[in-house]
């Protein structure tokens, strides 16, 4: 547990641990954990699902405004849910993944989940993490993490994140270059490193090591606010 409330912002690209690194952070620092990366995924599954076209911004973006993410779970347990419903695992699939990146790339559609999201960290330290939450959805955070690691790296990480052989690793590298490209290079809130984020590599640590480097971090915010 943390001497003072805070939020954590925590930024990086595809396969560098956000997702992982921040459910940690919260569960050991008694913080609410919000998946943002998982909205964006909520909202490709339910575009696809719906046959709303992927190329069309404007429906998507009426989609996302009508869809309602709230906390759930059991036992007031804090669950991301959409629609009044857990979020399915079929968010994680290859053909959501194929797609996310697009979909997230127009304004129209992060506009609304921005809102969103900052509505679901109101009122509550909450550690964030995506790709543009220390530069435009939290950018009064007390802390913004980047994390990054190598590209084979993060690579092999997803490859055993989805129990694919290892033999793939050049085919991911490649996708994951790709990704990373349209993640920097779209038009609306690219990634990018806020200003006074902390950089962590994490290529060659563990989780339990970068999630030390972070709670670290946090602590010595709350000691600078309380000088």
């Amino acid at each position: 547990m943390l001497p003072c409330q805070l939020n954590i912002a925590i930024d990086g690209p595809a396969g560098a641990g956000k997702s992982s690194v921040a459910r940690a952070v919260a569960q050991a620092l008694g913080l609410i954990y919000l998946d943002t990366g998982a909205m964006y995924r909520a909202i490709t599954w339910k575009a696809l699902k719906l046959q709303v076209p992927l190329t069309d911004a404007n429906a998507l973006g009426e989609l996302t405004a009508g869809s309602e993410f709230c906390w759930g779970g059991p036992n007031g347990a804090p669950e991301l849910c959409m629609d009044g419903e857990p979020l399915p695992a079929a968010i994680r699939s290859q053909e959501v993944t194929s797609q996310v990146s697009l979909v997230a790339s127009y304004e129209e559609v992060r506009k609304e989940l921005r809102q969103k999201q900052r509505e679901l960290g109101k009122g509550r330290g909450v550690v964030m993490d995506g790709r543009d939450i220390g530069t435009v959805v939290m950018p009064a955070a007390a802390l913004k993490i980047f994390l990054t690691a190598s590209l084979e790296e993060r690579a092999e990480r997803r490859l055993k994140e989805l129990g694919q052989d290892s033999s793939l690793l050049p085919q991911m590298m490649q996708a994951m270059a790709r990704r990373d490209h349209k993640d920097a290079s779209r038009q609306h809130s690219p990634l990018s490193i806020a200003p006074n984020a902390t950089i962590i590599d994490t290529t060659g640590l563990s989780l339990s090591q970068v999630v030390d480097l972070v709670i670290w971090h946090a602590r010595q915010v709350c000691l600078s606010e309380g000088e």
